[in-house]
């Protein structure tokens, strides 16, 4: 009978199994990982990643992951590359076919094929005598002792260690184009992150109302702006310049500390030396100034210059957190 106890170390062991097999990797990593690397980072042309099977499947992770980051690649099926496929190499392209055993029929049918063509083949394989590793020019060894399988068949081990030396790649070549987090966003437009590496303050603040008073302003009309712009702040602004903010947060202590307001004025509740950022100011940094200093709306200005307000609400709306 299998137990809960039975379950979690099964999961321990399959888990411990990987990430040993994984940590064998350092070992491989030879002069053949380093001209390979070198290769794909002087190529004009794109990184090709082939495989058959669950190979195939890392081979799709790996194309994914160049190309977010900056190494322009496309996945060929091993089996579909035979039946026409291979129509999409061009001269200067890379290819990497990956194999655990190398000697699958689609790979020893593949790599005579693509080596009619010239172009630069690195073998991923578990097996270095093997048919993919002798026809390379380079072999980045993934030799796994055993999966984790407990009947040693499926790819488990050897799928991991296939993934993790893509993932090494890929990141030894982003470390070689000193890629940044900005080129990082131009390829991850879309969703969450990419908003947090490209959504700027002035994105969303183009069609913002711009609450205004003056210092003079009777504290009656000072509610009115801050009730009709619904921004729950206004700023005050003198000489075209802005020289306090007043909240709905200022409003409320007032009414709670006087009787009367009728002799009032913006000047006598507003807040001096009011947060500011610029339009250009990204989207996350602004969440972050208005979380470290507890408050809800931030002042835009360019060069004293008032923009409009950009308001807690509105970062919200963008999904950013």
């Amino acid at each position: 009978m299998i137990t809960k106890e039975n379950i979690l170390a099964i999961a321990k062991k399959t888990i411990l199994s990987e990430s040993e097999a994984i940590t064998k990797l350092i070992d491989f990593l030879d002069e053949n990982f380093y001209e390979a690397t070198q290769r794909i980072y002087e190529t004009k042309g794109r990184l090709i990643v082939t495989g058959i099977g669950k190979s195939a499947i890392i081979a799709q992770k790996m194309v994914a992951t160049f190309n977010s980051t900056g190494t322009p690649s496309m996945f060929l099926h091993a089996s579909e590359a035979i039946h026409g496929d291979l129509g999409m190499i061009q001269n200067d392209d890379i290819i990497i076919c990956i194999s655990k055993s190398g000697n699958s029929p689609e790979i020893k049918a593949l790599v005579p094929l693509l080596k009619r063509f010239g172009n630069v083949l690195i073998g991923m394989t578990g097996n270095i005598t093997s048919f993919l590793a002798k026809g390379s020019d380079y072999v980045l060894n993934t030799t796994v002792d055993m999966e984790a399988c407990p009947i040693n068949l499926a790819p488990t081990n050897s799928t991991t260690a296939q993934l993790v030396m893509g993932d090494a790649l890929a990141v030894c070549l982003m470390e070689m184009r000193d890629f940044k987090p900005e080129d990082f966003a131009v390829y991850h437009p879309g969703g969450a992150l990419g908003k947090k590496l490209l959504l700027r303050v002035k994105d969303m603040i183009e069609n913002s109302l711009k609450p205004t008073v003056t210092p003079e302003t009777p504290v009656k009309k000072v509610i009115f702006e801050i009730s009709e712009k619904r921004l729950g702040v206004t700023a005050v602004i003198e000489n075209n310049k802005i020289v306090g903010i007043i909240t709905d947060g200022d409003i409320r202590r007032m009414l709670n500390n006087t009787d009367t307001i009728a002799d009032l004025t913006a000047k006598d509740i507003m807040s001096k030396n009011p947060k500011l950022v610029s339009s250009n100011t990204m989207a996350v940094d602004a969440l972050n100034i208005l979380e470290d200093f507890s408050i809800t709306q931030l002042i835009v200005s360019d060069n004293g210059e008032y923009k409009g307000v950009l308001h807690l609400h509105d970062i919200l709306k963008e999904g950013i957190i």
